[in-house]
């Protein structure tokens, strides 16, 4: 059952402007012009508005008589409710930033981790930027309102029809040791389907304290009715050398994602769990053909190397369609493309 539509903004890395983390997400059922959730804001009005140029009627039907709204980036961008953010890296904020003094329509709440809005708070300081967001919901005078979300194993309701729970993910390291990232189950409440969405994301492989694997348990009962579709990064080609990922993933290291997401879900279904005291996975590769069955995974947050012919998240889709295939999971990799409109 469809029970999201996603248009996608921009799903590249950097260092390409033109093309950075931003989605705009709706129920399946509401129209567009009902209200907008934002996913990500790296690109948004300026790609969006070559986005309608290729496809005038992306958001809809053209405008009748019957349904006078014309769209435009800026209605579009009206019409959003709330930003949600994975974290404050400029290529996930810079768009929420440039056109923060400009948005119409009714106030905007910004959702994100206490780290996240604190970091967004030094951009809106009056010297980055001026100072456009506010935490007083009673603040007449500023259109964005900061609201924080908590890794507390609930969800929480953002939109009509919509709850969101937050997930504490590994983004590498800063001055100031372990920087957070963050994952979203988004789920449509009517009929408790959802997705997973990650932000940028180091693989539990060499983190000091990995964290993905909490989030594939969280994930493996779901699997694959309730969840499945999984938005990931792979930010870079095979052959990165692991010390050069800066909290980010390379095909082998997706593929190590999934493979663990498989063996969870199949111990989900198996009813086994290993003993605390078993670090490596002892489930027989044979055990997991097929275990990702009906999910799709969609790659995103490719860095631009300008060395390529193809665009790079074909070439980096290849890639882990290459390593992924001899493990038989089931599970469709595909690549999310800017100006792609994915039905979930």
């Amino acid at each position: 059952m469809a029970t999201f539509d996603m248009i996608v903004v921009g799903s590249g890395g950097g260092p390409d402007e033109t093309n950075l983390s931003g989605y705009l997400l709706k129920p399946r059922e509401a129209a567009w012009n009902d209200g907008i959730i934002a996913l990500e804001a790296g690109s948004g009005l300026g790609a969006l508005r070559h986005i309608m140029k290729r496809d005038p009627n992306i958001f809809g039907e053209r405008p009748t008589d019957a349904n006078p709204t014309s769209f435009t980036p800026l209605t579009v961008y009206s019409n959003v409710k709330c930003f949600l953010l994975t974290h404050a890296h400029l290529d996930h904020i810079s768009s929420l930033v440039m056109a923060a003094g400009t948005l119409g329509g009714a106030r905007k709440r910004i959702y994100g981790s206490t780290q996240t809005l604190r970091d967004l708070e030094t951009v809106f300081s009056g010297r980055v930027w001026p100072k456009l967001a506010t935490y007083d919901e009673n603040n007449p005078l500023l259109q964005l309102v900061y609201h924080a979300l908590h890794a507390d194993g609930k969800y929480k309701v953002i939109f009509p029809n919509i709850s969101v729970r937050f997930m504490t993910v590994n983004h590498g390291m800063s001055d100031s040791g372990q920087y957070d990232g963050a994952c979203f189950f988004i789920r449509h409440d009517p009929t408790n389907h959802e997705f997973i969405f990650f932000g940028d994301v180091e693989p539990d492989s060499i983190s000091a304290e990995p964290k993905n694997i909490a989030v594939w348990r969280a994930a493996a009962p779901k699997i694959p009715h309730d969840i499945s579709t999984i938005f990931i990064e792979c930010s870079y080609q095979t052959g990165r050398p692991e010390a050069e990922l800066w909290g980010h993933l390379s095909p082998v290291h997706l593929v190590q994602e999934l493979v663990t997401l498989a063996t969870e879900a199949h111990k989900s279904r198996s009813g086994s769990r290993p003993r605390k005291k078993q670090r490596k996975n002892s489930t027989s590769p044979d055990a997991l053909h097929g275990a990702l069955q009906g999910v799709k995974v969609y790659i995103i947050h490719c860095k631009e190397q300008f060395s390529t012919e193809r665009p790079i998240n074909h070439v980096i889709g290849d890639q882990c369609r290459e390593l992924l295939a001899p493990h038989q999971l089931g599970v469709e990799l595909l690549t999310a493309d800017q100006g792609m409109k994915i039905v979930i």
